[in-house]
């Protein structure tokens, strides 16, 4: 329990150096769409506040999102044609994803209807 504890002031939170590291306002939309999914998975999964594994999670998905190959003209990730996340990683957000989403509605609405308009309009 102690070394977790230890490892858990080691990781440095995400969400405002990734904001301020996404100059697209889509793309920053998008890393709060998919920040809220996570939380809300972690939330009602892992009983609590983000945990290690979740935290992860994010930090994968935040690399994938600044080094995308497609830029500023970035597709949805279900429209995209390039598998960017490793196998295990897509199967985790697939399932994150399948959970939350749903949920986004009640939850983050704005975020929800913005993210369905990127899918139909990109």
């Amino acid at each position: 329990m102690h070394s977790q504890y230890a490892c858990e002031q080691t990781i440095r939170p995400l969400t405002p150096l990734t904001t301020a590291r996404l100059t697209n306002r889509r793309l920053a939309r998008e890393w709060k769409t998919v920040t809220a999914m996570v939380h809300i998975y972690c939330r009602h999964q892992h009983s609590g506040s983000l945990c290690v594994e979740c935290r992860e999670l994010m930090r994968y998905i935040s690399l994938r999102l600044e080094r995308c190959r497609f830029g500023e003209e970035k597709p949805t990730c279900a429209k995209c044609p390039v598998h960017c996340y490793q196998r295990d990683r897509r199967e985790q957000i697939k399932a994150v994803m399948r959970f939350a989403g749903p949920r986004m509605l009640w939850e983050h609405p704005w975020l929800s209807l913005c993210h369905a308009l990127d899918g139909w309009f990109r």
